[in-house]
């Protein structure tokens, strides 16, 4: 299995080289060369599959065994699993009205990411380790990703860590999920302002070919291909639970509601469906709705600015993982992909081409869901269900509970659930629900934190290099004092 660039201009690479790299090269991002196709008698056989074995089935499609032969892949896939606190890893909640929620959130830090991230880090040691390699990994976050990732690798020999969270940005429980963790290391910046601007220091550091090489600079953000990989899952196992039978032809397609901001579990939704998974994908989106009039319009555009909403996760205005999205239904025209990208780059806008478009259009359907529709929502399957959602998973809800009061026809519907509530207690708060803390949340309050201010003045790509820079100097002098 190789991996080329959404903008055809890099050189193909394996699965080693995709997990290690961030961008590629030429600015695109990593995508499989060629999607396998599943069969119907691979989907019935795979029904009857626990999530972790979906995981690990998926995963040996996409990683040759001549880089992890099938029993470490499966070890290192059950190591990244053992700490979550649901048996199943993933619950399906199924609640009144036909609602299905599918709970991703049970992993150390309460979201969704701990899922793909638990394993890309697996991964990444296992790679570290048989090439004796130190990495420094940079992760700009808009709330989840930042503390899922240091979970993931905090103490690690092989792995140094730098996150950029925005200050006052994400909620206080974000926040110190992250600036709570002393690992060696772990080191955490607090930046003077939005997830987006915190994403500029980043990509240019990164746009430093030598600088990364030198120095062994990946990212783990969703534009990490690892993630992308392990979050199809989800909607494998979301279409088991929810298809009513397998047994007919063709096969019943199952709705799946996904939440996004960055378009990642969006992206992996594309897959699974080009991989011949019958579903039908809902993107919900906030108040920040790029993503929305794409599908719409082929309005690929930025908006003034950030709306902060209920839903911070999801403030994002540059969705990168829509440029996978654009290859895929362009046929992995790298050509197409390329020009509508950089003019996008230099201008923030750009209409999709109309054949672009209405493949995107027919893939999946939008829907924009406001702060209040998102109160609205916790409240309503609260008291229908007592069942409490987090803001994300409340927009995600919202457009079932648009389809059930319309009470239009519609195939089984599952909402992916991207986070527990007990992570959003300001919005309960703002839906006028009460929340039961679980008491390891309450505890990080007591806990002494590490954060470097970054300053609206600072020089934030300066900041960042010196950092690498140190932590290389760091490494190597550890190295060379090691025993032979």
């Amino acid at each position: 299995m190789w991996y080329v660039s959404t903008r055809g201009m890099a050189p193909r690479i394996d699965f080693e080289g995709a997990l290690f790299s961030g961008y590629a090269p030429d600015g695109g991002l990593y995508m499989p060369e060629e999607l396998p196709q599943l069969g119907r008698e691979t989907l019935r056989e795979w029904s009857m599959l626990s999530y972790p074995s979906l995981v690990k089935e998926l995963c040996s499609l996409f990683i040759g065994p001549e880089l992890i032969p099938r029993d470490d892949l499966n070890d290192l896939i059950d190591r990244a699993f053992s700490r979550f606190r649901h048996r199943e890893v993933v619950h399906l909640s199924r609640l009144r009205n036909g609602l299905n929620v599918l709970e991703l959130w049970h992993g150390a830090t309460y979201a969704f990411k701990d899922m793909s991230l638990c394993c890309a880090a697996q991964f990444l040691q296992y790679f570290l380790q048989k090439r004796k390699r130190h990495v420094t990994v940079v992760v700009g976050t808009s709330g989840d990703t930042g503390s899922a990732a240091i979970e993931s690798v905090q103490g690690a020999k092989n792995v140094d860590i730098i996150v950029l969270l925005p200050k006052g940005h994400c909620t206080k429980i974000q926040e110190l999920q992250m600036t709570t963790v002393l690992r060696e290391n772990v080191h955490v910046f607090g930046v003077e302002g939005n997830s987006d601007e915190l994403d500029e220091p980043i990509k240019t550091v990164f746009a430093d070919v030598a600088f990364v090489k030198k120095h062994n600079l990946m990212s783990l953000n969703s534009i990490n291909w690892s993630r992308v990989l392990v979050q199809i899952a989800h909607h494998f196992f979301a279409y088991f639970r929810c298809a009513p039978s397998l047994d007919t032809h063709p096969l019943p397609p199952v709705e799946v509601v996904v939440p996004t901001g960055a378009a990642g579990n969006l992206a992996a939704g594309c897959i699974a469906q080009k991989m011949g998974l019958p579903i039908h994908l809902v993107v919900a989106v906030n108040s920040n709705d790029i993503i929305h009039r794409t599908v719409q319009w082929g309005d690929f555009s930025l908006s003034e600015a950030v709306k902060p909403t209920l839903a911070s996760a999801m403030d994002i205005q540059v969705p990168y993982n829509m440029e996978r999205i654009f290859w895929l239904l362009s046929g992995s025209d790298s050509q197409v992909i390329r020009a509508l990208m950089e003019q996008f780059e230099r201008t923030k806008s750009v209409g999709l081409p109309k054949e672009l478009h209405s493949k995107l259009a027919e893939a999946v359907t939008s829907q924009s869901v406001s702060d209040e529709a998102i109160t609205q929502t916790m409240g309503r399957c609260w008291q229908e269900n007592e069942y409490l959602l987090c803001p994300h998973s409340a927009v995600a809800v919202s457009c079932h509970y648009q389809q059930v009061d319309r009470q239009q026809p519609s195939p089984p519907r599952c909402c992916l659930a991207p986070a527990s509530a007990a992570k959003f207690p300001e919005a309960v708060q703002a839906a006028r629900l009460t929340l039961d803390t679980p008491a390891e949340i309450l505890a990080l309050e007591h806990k002494e934190t590490r954060c470097t201010p970054m300053w609206k003045g600072d020089d934030w790509t300066r900041m960042l290099r010196d950092t690498i820079e140190d932590l290389s100097q760091q490494w190597q002098g550890r190295f060379q004092s090691l025993p032979a």
